[in-house]
């Protein structure tokens, strides 16, 4: 499978791109978002580490390493990983996300590869990393995009991506209530297409892929959005080819 297969939903692309202009105010539409940030560049940092065997102190883990993350929005995880020393390049359904993106990353002096549209728009190459965050459940065909994405990964590459879980617990929180309150826009999830652990990890063997490690990222009122083995709410995971 070639990453030229049609992913992108017409409609995803426009939901987003609708509110390219609020994706850096950390209280505006992609507040959520910015809240996730830190719990996934964590678990990020940890999977690089251990998958490199790289030393936690060390600043730069990806010097010398090329990334590619996958529906990156307005590059509020493509700019952290910038700086983490890889040479990043992102890409998104939405152009209107990838402007703000690459003004963003202009004034925050960063160089990042960015291009709008399927992942085929990405000039062909593999990469060190690949990361896919919040994505799958907004695809057309989750069969074909991670195959693209697996053939987008190095032979010793790393995959990380996160996804919600298809459970009671999300219907009622990650739809209901998030859209309810105004902490994601209406219309931003539909419950069915979200995937449980065992789906997702039969679909990535399908794709040629094999889980290295996957932790959930569950919610309380004293510790917040945090890393957990519950994974009721949402899955990350790191993956290689198998």
């Amino acid at each position: 499978m070639n990453d030229a297969t049609a992913t992108i939903r017409p409609r995803e692309a426009a939901h987003f791109g609708a509110q390219a202009a609020e994706w850096w105010d950390p209280k505006g539409s992609s507040a959520m978002l910015h809240r996730l940030n830190p719990v996934r560049l964590g678990f990020i940092r940890s999977a690089i580490d251990r998958h490199w065997s790289i030393d936690s102190g060390n600043r730069n883990p990806l010097a010398g390493k090329s990334a590619l993350d996958v529906g990156c929005g307005a590059g509020l995880l493509t700019e952290p990983l910038a700086r983490l020393g890889a040479s990043v390049t992102g890409v998104d359904a939405a152009e209107d996300s990838i402007a703000v993106a690459r003004d963003h990353a202009a004034a925050m002096g960063l160089s990042i590869s960015y291009h709008a549209g399927e992942l085929a728009a990405v000039p062909q190459g593999r990469f060190d990393l690949v990361t896919s965050m919040e994505v799958l459940e907004h695809v057309a065909d989750k069969p074909a995009f991670l195959a693209a994405l697996a053939a987008r990964l190095e032979t010793n590459g790393l995959l990380v991506l996160s996804t919600p879980n298809r459970t009671a617990a999300s219907r009622a929180l990650l739809v209901g209530a998030a859209e309810a309150l105004g902490m994601v826009p209406r219309g931003t999830h539909d419950w069915h297409d979200f995937v449980t652990p065992d789906e997702l990890t039969g679909l990535l063997g399908d794709a040629g892929l094999a889980v290295e490690t996957m932790r959930g990222i569950a919610f309380s009122a004293t510790r917040g959005l945090h890393l957990s083995d519950d994974m009721r709410l949402n899955i990350i995971l790191a993956a290689r080819r198998a």
